[in-house]
């Protein structure tokens, strides 16, 4: 018989009072093969000043979650329950107007791909200026000189000049950056940034991530990065939330989650990823299997048909409950492992893959 677990309560991570506090969030599509649970009662906080990487494979929930806080589904497919404070107001269940007077002055979003996410018609600097000029009422110059400020600030060189380009003009990195100052140019106090490396190059990678960090301690913004890439999240933030099917199942900063990580999940996601420091002759081991899908989850742990550990768990608790996020606060794991078998695997069998 299959169990719900309580919706768990979280802390508001290393960065103090939260300035986004999501709880028990599900997110619901409906398909002519059957309702798809792509986000299920799903708690977290973000702090001001604090970094959030929210990590998993695709189709884990990341992206969807974030976009439920933007308020950017279509609420005539979607069922959206559960509670998104952003400064204490109540986003479920918020009127279009009411979301749109909060996206690009409290919260904006910094997409994946630029070059589909810019408008090929408009210039960078009447693109950035449009935001302003919605949000403050400023005059068209007021607005072209806020531009020319904000891609100062991110580092695009000759702005004077480059605020009359297109898009198309800029480089990859140089089209990222015109990103990241039109999702600041009105100081939101929440950055969601959804995957923003990902089609750059290494170095070009660091200046991106160096340049964020630089802006939130300026700014004392608070970001979440959804990423799939776990190094990027080391570079980057305090705290950690790892996603499988739609849940979180591990939780904590990112210095207990990486260098101690207690679900299976992580273990098979730093197992999979090469390291500097390790054997070079240890091969990488992939999460074996495939994800879910959320249409038609696995009974109990929705992680069990590819976990390697399932077996050590006794009376066959893993097919048939779901395990909770816990302990509440702190570093949590959803596993139904005992916290002192894990240390043991992880000691044996992970850390020394792992370098």
């Amino acid at each position: 018989m299959t169990t719900q677990a309580k919706p768990e309560e979280v802390s508001a991570g290393s960065g103090g009072t939260p300035f986004l506090s999501v709880r028990d969030l599900s997110v619901r599509f409906s398909t002519e093969d059957g309702v798809v649970r792509a986000v299920d009662n799903l708690s977290f906080d973000v702090a001001p000043g604090s970094t959030l990487g929210i990590v998993g494979e695709s189709g884990s929930g990341k992206s969807v979650t974030n976009l439920a806080v933007l308020g950017l589904h279509n609420p005539e497919r979607t069922e959206i329950t559960g509670s998104i404070k952003l400064d204490g107001q109540e986003l479920v269940g918020a009127s279009n107007k009411e979301l749109e007077k909060l996206r690009g002055r409290k919260m904006s979003m910094i997409f994946q791909d630029p070059l589909t996410a810019l408008s090929p018609f408009h210039t960078i600097g009447v693109q950035i200026g449009e935001t302003y000029r919605k949000h403050t009422g400023a005059s068209k110059k007021e607005a072209r000189d806020r531009a020319i400020e904000m891609l100062t600030r991110v580092g695009i060189p000759q702005p004077t000049l480059r605020v009359d380009d297109y898009p198309h003009q800029f480089s990859g990195g140089m089209r990222q950056r015109a990103m990241i100052a039109m999702s600041l140019v009105c100081d939101p106090k929440l950055v969601i940034a959804d995957e923003p490396t990902t089609a750059l190059d290494v170095t070009v990678q660091a200046q991106i991530l160096d340049l964020l960090k630089d802006l939130q301690q300026e700014m004392g913004t608070a970001i979440i990065l959804i990423t799939h890439d776990l190094g990027v999240v080391a570079r980057t933030a305090q705290d950690i939330m790892v996603m499988y099917a739609g849940r979180a199942v591990e939780r904590g900063t990112v210095r207990e989650v990486l260098k101690t990580p207690q679900h299976p999940y992580t273990w098979g996601l730093l197992s999979s990823m090469p390291s500097l420091t390790g054997d070079v002759d240890i091969p990488l081991r992939p999460v074996r299997g495939t994800p879910p899908s959320l249409i038609n989850l696995p009974s109990g742990c929705p992680f069990n048909p590819r976990c390697d550990f399932r077996e050590e768990v006794i009376g066959g608790g893993c097919t048939s409950e779901r395990p909770p996020l816990s302990p509440a606060t702190g570093h949590a794991a959803a596993c139904h492992l005992k916290q002192v078998q894990r240390q043991d695997i992880f000691i044996d069998q992970i850390k020394p893959r792992l370098g």
